[in-house]
């Protein structure tokens, strides 16, 4: 599954929007949308310390996430 996928499903799941994952987070809204749309792969990247706060405002498991954000991440640079 893509990162954001897996954001978006959870953010439904628990009736979010950006603005409110991004008060959740501290992470700003546009980084939020950004990861909605384009997952790893485009312009703009979550850091570690981003998807670890994803993970846990979204009661995700983390391991999940992270290897999903670690697997695009490689095949994006390749």
């Amino acid at each position: 599954m893509h990162l954001a996928e897996l954001l978006a499903d959870a953010m439904r799941r628990h009736h979010l929007s950006a603005e409110a994952l991004a008060y959740a987070t501290g992470i700003r809204t546009p980084r939020i949308r950004a990861f909605i749309e384009d997952g790893t792969e485009g312009p703009v990247r979550p850091t570690p310390k981003e998807v670890t706060e994803l993970a846990t405002a979204l009661a995700l498991p983390l391991h999940e996430v992270l290897k999903v954000s670690q697997e695009r991440c490689t095949t994006a640079g390749r």
